[in-house]
Parts: structure tokens; C-alpha cells; sequence
């Protein structure tokens, strides 16, 4: 699995215009709404606010990687996001966030939902990733700072 299969240009936007964890969900939902990703936008962010209601899912270091499950949901897909102001999330460290994934997979899909949240993980636990990130300007460069990041860890 590999971020391209799951990411695409038109489900990352710089800047995030939202100012809040649900504001932040829902343009993140959104993003995947109009890509005809998701259904059912609501009931996706609902998915993830729920979530959102056991734990944070601000991993920390100024990552959050939100998720939801639905049925509405036509494959598993990923939408990314950069807020330029840093938002309170809740994170699990106390720091505010800005660096945003969200990752929406059918109902019926548990393993590579498992597998796709740790590689998102693993990718913006790196200090190098996530700075590259932050400078990025386009949905282009996103994406190859992705597909770099992934290649060195092949190597």
C-alpha cells in the first residue's frame, strides 16, 4: 500500500480554511465528497466525530490523521490538508496541529484500514516529512513529498 493509491491531488487543499477539529473534518470530508469519494458526506464526519469523542486522533508533533467508517464510502481513500494557523485538536501531546490527514474506508474494510493509518502515521511521525510538508504550496509537491518519503523507506 502507498499513499498514491489512496491520496490524490484533488482531495489536498493548502490552506485549510477551517478553524476547528469538526470545521477541519468536514472540509477535509468535503474534499472527498465533491472527488465522489464519499456518499455521504454527513454521515462520514459523524463517523469521524464519533471517533474523535473515544480519543483524539492528534497523534502529536503537530499531526492529525482523523478517520471515519461508512458505508458510503466507495474505496478507501485519503484526503490531506495544511492549516497555516495552528488548530487545537486535542492532541494527545498538547500541541496544536496543523498537518491534517483523513482517511475514510468502507464499513467492511478493517486490515488495510489498520495498515494505511500506520504507514500515514509512520510517513508524518518523521521530522524531515512533516517539515517538508509545512512548506509545501501545491497538491503536486504533496504528493512527491509523499512518494519520496515512501522510496526511502523501501531502500
Amino acid at each position: 500500500m502507498r499513499i498514491e493509491n489512496i491520496l490524490s491531488k484533488d482531495c489536498i487543499r493548502i490552506p485549510l480554511e477551517g478553524g476547528g477539529k469538526e470545521a477541519i473534518i468536514t472540509e477535509l470530508v468535503g474534499l472527498m465528497s465533491k472527488a465522489g469519494i464519499a456518499e455521504n458526506g454527513p454521515e462520514l464526519s459523524a463517523s469521524a466525530m464519533e471517533r474523535e469523542g473515544l480519543m483524539s486522533t492528534g497523534i502529536g508533533k503537530g499531526v492529525a490523521i482523523p478517520h471515519g467508517r461508512t458505508k458510503g464510502v466507495r474505496r478507501m481513500a485519503g484526503s490531506f490538508g495544511l492549516a497555516r494557523q495552528p488548530v487545537d485538536f486535542g492532541s494527545l501531546d498538547g500541541l496544536p496541529v496543523q498537518i491534517f490527514f483523513f482517511l475514510a474506508t468502507p464499513q467492511n474494510i478493517v486490515a488495510d484500514h489498520v495498515k494505511a493509518l500506520a504507514l500515514v502515521s509512520r510517513l508524518l511521525n518523521r521530522e524531515e516529512v512533516r517539515s517538508k510538508l509545512l512548506s509545501a504550496k501545491s497538491p503536486d509537491e504533496v504528493l512527491k513529498i509523499f512518494s519520496e518519503a515512501e522510496g526511502g523507506e523501501q531502500r
